[in-house]
């Protein structure tokens, strides 16, 4: 009975101890798969998905003009951008978000629009918020061109619309809904910085790209 109690003993032991392995293995899916998910801009509701292309998705936010909630944007970048901003000491955080990002080899902006604007007005405003950050005036006329063009074919930047920039050391390449209208060359350390700067037009996406990557 000794023998059979020890046999016994031993088999739930065995047990207990796959079962234990099954659920971490489980654990660590599911976290992977949830670090890995989708982000929801919590004030417009609108979905960015975890990748695009090879670029990770860092953060989302919400573009304001007054009480309207404009567009949602998310940025995409390569991961050892990510890197370096979870590594940076907190009271840096903030300037390696941005210079990260600058020096990153693409990184790509992602504007879904929730509230109706009209050809010029979406490409002034987007203009106008390049234009201080940028030396070469031609290349910002370039890319308001760019947008109004894109923008002026569908008739306006209606709900649902995406315009997309991708960002490298080439120039901004502009597009609207997934339909590639140019480039503005020399303008990535300018755009980037209308998102990530001290004066960024949305708050929201750089407090949620430091909270996505340094946790």
């Amino acid at each position: 009975m000794a023998i059979l109690h020890q046999h016994s003993t031993m088999a739930f032991s065995k047990t207990i101890t796959v079962l234990t392995l099954l659920a971490t293995a489980v654990g660590s899916f599911y976290s992977v798969d949830a670090a890995a998910a989708a982000l929801v801009d919590s004030a417009t509701k609108i979905n960015f998905d975890d990748k695009l292309g090879n670029l990770s998705l860092f953060g989302v936010g919400v573009r304001k003009k007054g009480p309207i909630k404009v567009y949602s944007v998310g940025m995409y970048s390569g991961d050892d951008a990510k890197q370096s901003i979870a590594s940076a000491p907190k009271s840096n955080t903030l300037s390696t978000l941005c210079n990260s990002i600058i020096a990153s080899e693409q990184t790509t902006f992602v504007l879904k629009m929730n509230f109706k604007v009209g050809a010029e007005k979406m490409a002034a405003a987007i203009a106008e918020s390049v234009n201080p950050r940028a030396s070469n005036k031609a290349q910002v006329d370039t890319l308001k061109k760019l947008i109004l063009d894109g923008v002026a074919a569908k008739g306006a930047a209606t709900p649902g619309t995406t315009l997309q920039f991708d960002c490298s050391d080439e120039g901004v390449k502009v597009s609207v809904d997934s339909k590639e209208i140019g480039v503005a060359p020399g303008l990535k350390k300018a755009f980037c910085e209308v998102y990530l700067d001290d004066k960024c037009v949305s708050p929201a996406l750089r407090n949620s790209c430091v909270e996505n990557c340094c946790n």
